[in-house]
């Protein structure tokens, strides 16, 4: 054979058989894991399986044998799945562990895995099966049956009841409510500020539990539906939507509503929870915190069972304001009951007619004149100069698209326009007339756009309109306009 010959077959050797016997020895190594961070709620658990492939035998190193056991700690070339077992978590504190997955062909994969510590004790302690009875309806099935609403204000989130207004709920003024026409009313409420018999366990004081349980009674045995919350509430929530807090203000909301929701458990669907009241979330990163803990709320309602694994839930959009809510409330926490979540915002528009009663501030004048043909020529200077009509609707139309429109209901939990009197400001319109009229006409406008827009409205009613102490109207021409807005 001649060396051009020789040459040959080594070229063929080489381009053939003897090149993908090389390919086959020098392959690349590979190793991925599924996922690289696993989180765990206090209590602890199993996770999702986590899948590990690759092309060599492997194993995973754990520092934390102590409180986090895996299912499979090694494993051949291929794809393996495994599971990750946490404990109870008992230090108060959150806990990490940065497991290494090493393979013998060089490769290595770091799995973060978190678990959040119990700074206060559960209060789930005697969880019930799920009970559907009087719960059937969806939220927009029982946003259809509330029709005129009214706000027990300033009231039971004052550090003692009534404190603020000078006089308690009672079963009578409950009963006046119902027959002037309201069947619904939302009491802003506080827990943490002033009614812990225990602050470092965040234990409520079971008297006030029954309190509050008491006025709720009362509002269901009246065919009235209620809005409960907890409302400022000393700021603890409003005052910590940020990174820093976020474990700690989870760990509260959990403690709290795991107490509520246990007492008012055996309440049927005339009884809605809502989460917070009016958090100042005013971007999109607190925007993320804030879901938390609504995430936390939606939990800790649904774990303690009973009625509550049905129970509609409200959530309040950042600041519970429609341009804020409309921007950045883009997604909702997971509910793992369907079609029981609605959104909840507030309209004062605009807040220098609304809001301004005792004097100017350094964001706007007193405006005592609102609306068209409601202006005032003798003090043009008190005229509203902006949150006309138009603004009004734009706001309304946004929770309409975003919310609405998509089956999500929409409660504005709060709106009010204060007539200026001599018993409530000493700052008096000149032009009197003009100014009742606008009062009377804003309460109409709001409450008519708000419903035909698909919003549940409930009336900031602080003691102007309503006389509790002898179960009397007040101010009649607000009322008139509340109950012809609500048709």
């Amino acid at each position: 054979m001649g060396l051009k010959y020789f040459y040959k077959i080594v070229l063929l050797l080489i381009v053939t058989g003897f090149s993908v016997s090389c390919s086959k020895n020098e392959e690349e190594p590979q190793l991925s894991v599924s996922a690289t961070t696993v989180s765990f709620e206090p209590e602890g658990g199993t996770s999702e399986e986590i899948t590990i492939e690759a092309n060599s035998t492997w194993s995973v190193s754990n520092s934390a044998t102590s409180w986090l056991q895996l299912i499979k700690i090694s494993g051949n070339s291929g794809a393996t799945a495994t599971k990750f077992t946490a404990l109870s978590n008992e230090t108060g504190l959150t806990r990490s562990v940065i497991l290494t997955v090493e393979a013998d062909n060089g490769q290595a994969r770091r799995i973060t895995i978190t678990q959040t510590g119990n700074l206060y004790p559960t209060y789930n302690l005697t969880p019930k099966a799920p009970d559907e009875t009087g719960m059937s309806s969806t939220a927009v099935q029982l946003a259809a049956k509330m029709h005129m609403g009214l706000n027990f204000g300033n009231t039971m989130e004052s550090q003692a009841e009534g404190d603020w207004v000078n006089s308690k709920i009672t079963l009578s003024y409950v009963k006046f409510l119902k027959q002037t026409g309201f069947n619904a009313v939302r009491i802003p409420c506080a827990w943490s500020w002033s009614h812990l018999s225990d602050p470092a366990k965040a234990k409520i004081d079971p008297a006030w539990l029954n309190r509050v349980k008491e006025v709720v009674g009362w509002c269901v045995d009246n065919d009235m539906y209620v809005v409960l919350n907890i409302h400022w509430d000393g700021g603890w929530l409003d005052g910590n939507i940020d990174k820093a807090h976020k474990e700690s203000t989870n760990a509260k909301q959990k403690a709290l509503w795991e107490q509520i929701a246990t007492t008012m458990r055996d309440f049927d669907e005339h009884l809605i929870f809502a989460g917070a009241n009016e958090p100042p979330a005013d971007n999109a990163e607190k925007m993320e915190i804030l879901n938390s803990y609504y995430q936390t709320f939606i939990k800790a309602v649904r774990s303690t069972g009973g009625k509550n694994s049905y129970r509609v839930l409200v959530l309040q959009g950042p600041g519970t304001d429609a341009n804020k809510t409309y921007d950045l409330m883009n997604t909702l926490p997971t509910d793992k009951v369907p079609n029981k979540l609605m959104v909840e915002v507030h309209n004062y528009t605009p807040s220098t007619f609304t809001i301004l009663t005792n004097g100017d501030a350094t964001w706007g004048k007193m405006a005592y004149y609102w609306g068209k043909g409601n202006y005032s020529t003798i003090e043009p200077e008190h005229n509203a100069t902006w949150g006309d009509e138009d603004a009004i609707i734009a706001e309304f139309q946004k929770m309409k698209e975003k919310f609405v429109d998509k089956g999500i209901p929409v409660v504005l939990g709060e709106y009010a326009a204060f007539r200026r009197t001599a018993s409530f400001t000493k700052y008096i319109p000149m032009d009197v007339d003009k100014h009742n009229k606008s009062i009377d006409d804003w309460t109409y406008f709001v409450t008519k756009q708000a419903k035909a827009h698909g919003l549940l409205p409930f009336y900031w009613e602080q003691g102007p309109v309503l006389d509790r102490k002898n179960n009397m109207v007040l101010d009649q021409g607000i009322l008139d306009a509340l109950i012809a807005g609500s048709k």
